[in-house]
């Protein structure tokens, strides 16, 4: 059979879009195991006291907020404010950064200055502005509970309750924090009815003529990398730190993007509401309102872009996945 040049051309055109496509999609195919660092392999009686830690308020000075009143996993693990009310009654410094993936995200936080969840913990936990404790109040606290008195002996044999135990209970727990299979996930593994017409050619853009997925990499969708994106913004984010290094300034860590429709507002100040403005912000190239060049080039959206790009990026939210809130141990 003699194949006319009118069918030939748009059918070797989709065969070589096709393999373009499953190329492209190998690069965001999900990892088989969570990477538990080599002094603190996973332990499932550690990772469940650490849930009952993240989610008691005996945490907090007040004893009236959680690491769950930021970390919401009902919203992607962040809460839906630009930014949460903390001990102090007020709005705290940054939108609330996703725990989702927690263990393959480093450098952590918005700045990037902190390296470890063991780390990372100690901030939020003693700021006076967010959950105001001390660990030396968090100890008594939590010591006077026998349930937690005997699971720390139990699993820190000659520690107990402490600091250090605190922590890494905590950090355990923040590890199994993964997001679960989305559609997404099924279409990398072949099928192709897992996701509609919009998300594929929405796929295309984000990988193509947007050019989202030069940070946003790698089936977490993110680089793990600084920019700026160049948001109208007092806060240096990187370059805010100590020793300071003005190649940092207004730089922050490009987050990942799973259960991304779950967790509006976005960026670091929780100032763009929705996917939309988001993608409007980006192709823009980022604000009109700074004199300063931003890290981001810009595109142009054609008529359907942004309904295309949000198609795709539904497809990376997991919504089989439940978190029930754990019976905390009473006093």
């Amino acid at each position: 059979m003699r194949w006319k040049a009118a069918v030939l051309a748009p059918l070797l055109l989709w065969t070589f879009q096709s393999l373009a496509q499953a190329a492209g999609l190998e690069a965001f195919e999900r990892p088989q195991t969570v990477p538990f660092p080599e002094d603190a392999p996973y332990n499932r009686e550690i990772a469940t006291l650490g849930k009952m830690l993240f989610f008691d308020p005996r945490l907090s000075g007040g004893q009236n907020i959680s690491c769950s009143s930021c970390h919401n996993p009902s919203f992607g693990w962040e809460v839906p404010v630009p930014k949460p009310i903390g001990a102090a009654n007020t709005p705290v410094r940054r939108h609330a950064p996703t725990l989702l993936n927690a263990a393959w995200i480093s450098p952590l936080l918005w700045d990037g200055r902190l390296d470890s969840l063991e780390e990372q913990a100690i901030g939020p936990i003693t700021d006076p502005a967010k959950m105001n404790a001390t660990f030396d109040g968090i100890t008594k606290r939590l010591s006077s509970v026998e349930d937690y008195r005997i699971w720390f002996d139990h699993l820190f044999p000659g520690q107990g309750i402490r600091k250090e135990t605190i922590l890494a209970a905590l950090a355990m727990y923040q590890r199994t924090i993964v997001g679960g299979v989305a559609s997404f996930d099924r279409w990398v593994e072949g099928d192709e009815t897992a996701v509609s017409d919009a998300a594929k050619r929405g796929f295309a853009l984000f990988t193509g003529k947007a050019d989202c997925a030069s940070c946003h990499t790698g089936w977490m969708f993110t680089n793990n990398q600084m920019y700026d994106i160049g948001l109208p913004t007092s806060d240096l984010g990187g370059g805010g730190l100590f020793p300071p290094d003005p190649e940092l300034n207004f730089r922050f860590k490009t987050p990942g993007l799973r259960n991304i429709v779950l967790r509006a507002p976005f960026m670091h100040d929780g100032t763009l509401v929705s996917l939309e403005e988001v993608i409007r912000h980006y192709a823009a190239g980022g604000s009109t309102a700074i004199a300063r060049t931003s890290d981001i080039e810009g595109f142009s959206l054609e008529e359907g872009d942004t309904e295309d790009l949000i198609a795709f990026l539904a497809t990376l939210t997991d919504t089989g996945t439940n978190v029930p809130t754990p019976i905390l141990p009473a006093n």
